[in-house]
């Protein structure tokens, strides 16, 4: 019972260090995009909500043009080590 519980866990814990591995630049690249409309918007004392908004979305849309070659091979490896390592669990009657 114990080994399926740590299983669990560790599935878990590389679930979330995958998710944020992939997600991390996107939001990086968000925050950079958003922190430098902020800066435009105080300098200029334009305070228009789309002015904020349209430019982040453009720039997560094109940075996951660039990286999805990169996001899909990482989350096919990890696919494929889940179901090499977890799955002969459950199979054998685990």
């Amino acid at each position: 019972m114990t080994d399926q519980l740590q299983q669990a866990v560790d599935v878990t814990n590389s679930c979330f260090e995958v998710a944020f591995q992939i997600a991390l630049p996107l939001l990086i690249v968000t925050l950079i995009v958003g922190l430098a409309i902020s800066i435009f918007q105080t300098a200029t004392s334009v305070q228009e909500q789309t002015l904020s908004f349209v430019p982040k979305i453009i720039a997560v849309g094109v940075l996951i043009v660039i990286l999805f070659p990169w996001m899909s091979r990482t989350l096919i490896e990890y696919t494929t080590v889940l179901w090499r390592d977890v799955m002969p669990g459950f199979m054998a009657g685990g």
